[in-house]
Order: structure tokens, then C-alpha cells, then sequence
């Protein structure tokens, strides 16, 4: 069965064709500046292995985008499906689902009116989401779809982990809680990091460490995530590229008094302005910038790394910690992939785990590596991430 995977953001969409029997990526794009002048969708037929077509075409809403992905899918000459049909399944993102949805689910009314009810945690990222399944529906109304929630694998967490120091009151009228996300990633990387060891997947801990522009840490113990970085939001936890994670709160008041802002607005800040970004002293959140100008001797990106990296290390140790031993740790996502830079910064602060780091093979990128010599205690990988094949499976189980 061919599934459709859409990842859609606000102004954005994602799209692969995966056949779920043979797990064979089949063509994948990118639909950007949905709603705004520039609109833009790049298409790549992987069976034919014709390169990419980008096509600047006006895309004033989600609709004609997805009529759009629809179309270069189809296409006579450069499509990869002869016609809709040929779909059999859709698999949708959907950032956040609360403590009501603990797997991926088939999407029906109810589903959806659900989603709609937790969308004030994620008031960026759910309706663009939902926006994507409303497209697709009307345009293939017949064909089944499934939600994939981010939260969802952090749903095992206990309450010791997932709960606040709150007034219960906020629990209970708000569901202020942890519940995490990159949950479809931490899950792949997790079950990947089994088959690579060799081991079952209910027999091992292993921390992963998802590194990119947005970053979390999670704790897997014997098959269940039992702590996670990220929090209500993804702006808990690790530095990241614009986001400044854990903060003291009492920070929010400080600054919005001084500056003579709402507490909005310091969090916009708190968001969009600060992480590696902020640290870098506004020279860049692109991680290959800083380690130019890490090696380039300037200051504020060593900073950058350094606090990064720093933080990272905290966590490891923090989860090692919470899990009583960890046998593995995987680096993943697109910094945790390709920057043996950054790997080795994390390492070195884990001796005291037993890790030695073999030099050598921490130069590779982008692919399953062993960064750790064979005497390690404790064992260290690189387990690249594909959420959209785990978004497939997901999928085609429930189809």
C-alpha cells in the first residue's frame, strides 16, 4: 500500500509517498510560502531518480497546495502514481494531542473535534495541522487517514516525571503538565537503536538525543519513554536554535518590567529570539555558522556551543540518573547527524559513563555510526531519524 505522509505548517507542507510493504520511499517535496506572494513547490520522483522540479506557482491557501502535491504525484511524465487511487492511506503530523490520544489514531469527526479541544497547547501547530487533513479530505474523501501525534510515545511517562509543581487546580481545570514532543522521532530512533544492538527493545535503555534547530532529550526504559526535555511546549529543556529552554520563569516578569512588554511578548521573544541564536550574539541558529566561527576563534559562538553542548550533557546525565544506567545513547536529527563537532563536545563530558570516543568514526554523518570505542561501558551511535517512515507504519497498521 502507498501512503501519503503530510507534515503541514502554517505556511508550509511536507509531503512523501512511502509503500509501506517494502517501506521504499517513492517521491517526496516541499510546498512553501503557502499564503504569501512566492509561493513555491518542489517535487522529486525518487523511482525515476529525475532530480527535483521546483515550480514558483501561487498557492493562496492549504487546498490548492495539497491540489498542487496532488497533481505532481499524477503527473503523466514525472508522477510516481498513475492516479489517486494508487493512495491508499494518509498519514498526518499532529503536534499535539494532550493526555487524550496515547497512539495514532484513524481520523474521524470525533478525532478531529478532539484535536480542535487541545489545541490551545499548540496554537501554532495544530490547526495548520488540522488544515492539512481538511484539505485532503476534500480532495479524497474516500481515503482512509491517520493522526500522528507528537506527544503520544511520551504518554508512558509517570506522573512523577510529567507532573509540575503547580496549584492541582491547574492540572485539573488546564492539564498543565509535561508531555514532550518529537515523540514520532524519539520513538523511531529508540526501536532503531534496538535492531542496530541487537537487542530487545524491552531489555535496553537508551537516551536519545534528537539535535537540531529544535532539540529534546528522552529517557527509554525497556521499550517506555519515562522523561522527556520538552514540557507543556517545546520551549522547555535544551538550548536551541532560537528557543531559550530552561529558564528561571521569574525571568518572564523581570524583563517584561524593564522593557515594558506583556508577558507574550517575552515568551515571542523567549521563542523566536534567543537559544544559540541569542548566545551567538545574533550571528546565526544554524549550527554549521557557529562552528565556522567557533574555529574562527570568535567568542560568542564558542559560547554558543559550548552552553549547548553544555546543556545536552546535563540531560544525559540527569536521565542516566533517572533510568538507574543507560546502556546506550543515540544522536539523531540534523545536528545530532552530521556534526561530529558537536558529539564530541557532549562526550567529553561522559567519562565518568564509561563512553570513549573513537575519533575516527565520529567523522562520519548521516548514516548508522558507533561513535564509541568497542571498551565502552556504555555505547554511543548515530541512528539517523526518519519520522516519516515511522509516520507510515503508523499508517498502514491501522488501514
Amino acid at each position: 500500500m502507498n501512503i501519503l505522509v503530510i507534515n503541514c505548517g502554517s505556511s508550509s507542507l511536507k509531503f512523501q509517498v512511502i509503500d509501506s510493504a517494502t517501506e521504499a520511499l517513492l517521491a517526496k517535496g516541499l510546498c512553501e510560502r503557502i499564503g504569501i506572494d512566492g509561493s513555491v513547490i518542489t517535487y522529486e520522483n525518487i523511482v525515476k531518480n529525475s532530480g527535483k522540479e521546483v515550480n514558483e506557482t501561487p498557492m493562496p491557501d492549504h487546498n490548492k497546495a495539497v491540489s498542487l502535491v496532488l497533481e505532481a504525484l499524477t503527473n503523466e511524465k514525472t508522477g510516481v502514481l498513475k492516479s489517486l487511487d494508487e493512495i491508499g492511506a494518509v498519514g498526518h503530523r499532529i503536534v499535539h494531542g494532550g493526555e487524550k490520544f496515547t497512539t495514532s489514531v484513524v481520523i474521524t469527526d470525533e478525532v478531529i473535534e478532539a484535536i480542535k479541544e487541545v489545541s490551545d497547547l499548540a496554537p501554532l501547530h495544530n490547526p495548520a495541522n488540522l488544515i492539512g487533513v481538511d484539505a485532503c479530505k476534500a480532495l479524497m474523501p474516500n481515503t482512509p487517514m491517520v493522526a500522528v501525534f507528537d506527544t503520544a510515545f511520551h504518554q508512558t511517562m509517570p506522573e512523577k516525571a510529567y507532573m509540575y509543581a503547580l496549584p492541582m487546580d491547574y492540572y485539573n481545570k488546564y492539564k498543565v503538565r509535561r508531555y514532550g514532543f518529537h515523540g514520532t522521532s524519539h520513538s523511531f530512533v529508540s526501536k532503531a537503536m534496538a535492531e542496530v544492538a541487537g537487542k530487545p527493545y524491552d531489555s535496553i535503555k537508551t537516551i536519545v538525543c534528537h539535535l537540531g534547530n529544535g532539540a529534546s532529550i528522552s529517557a527509554v526504559c525497556n521499550g517506555k519513554c519515562v522523561d522527556t526535555s520538552m514540557g507543556l511546549t517545546p520551549l522547555e529543556g535544551l538550548i536551541m536554535g532560537t528557543r531559550s529552554g530552561d529558564i528561571d520563569p521569574a525571568i518572564i516578569e523581570f524583563i517584561a518590567g524593564k522593557e515594558n512588554q506583556t508577558a507574550a511578548e517575552v515568551v515571542s521573544v523567549l521563542n523566536k529570539k534567543s537559544g544559540v541564536f541569542a548566545l551567538s550574539n545574533g550571528k546565526s541558529s544554524d549550527f554549521r555558522d557557529l562552528e565556522e566561527g567557533y574555529v574562527a576563534g570568535d567568542k560568542f559562538c564558542k559560547l554558543a556551543i559550548d552552553a549547548f553542548c553544555y546543556r545536552v550533557a546535563k540531560y544525559v546525565g540527569a536521565y542516566a540518573a533517572a533510568m538507574n544506567g543507560v546502556d546506550y545513547i543515540a544522536f539523531t536529527a540534523g545536528i545530532g547527524e552530521n556534526s561530529g563537532f558537536v558529539r564530541a563536545n557532549v562526550m567529553q563530558y561522559l567519562g565518568y559513563l564509561g563512553i570513549k570516543l573513537d575519533e575516527e568514526a565520529n567523522k562520519g554523518r548521516g548514516k548508522v555510526i558507533k561513535i564509541s570505542t568497542d571498551d565502552s561501558t556504555v555505547q554511543a551511535y548515530v541512528i539517523p531519524t526518519n519520522e516519516e517512515l515511522a509516520i507510515a507504519r503508523e499508517t498502514a497498521a491501522l488501514c
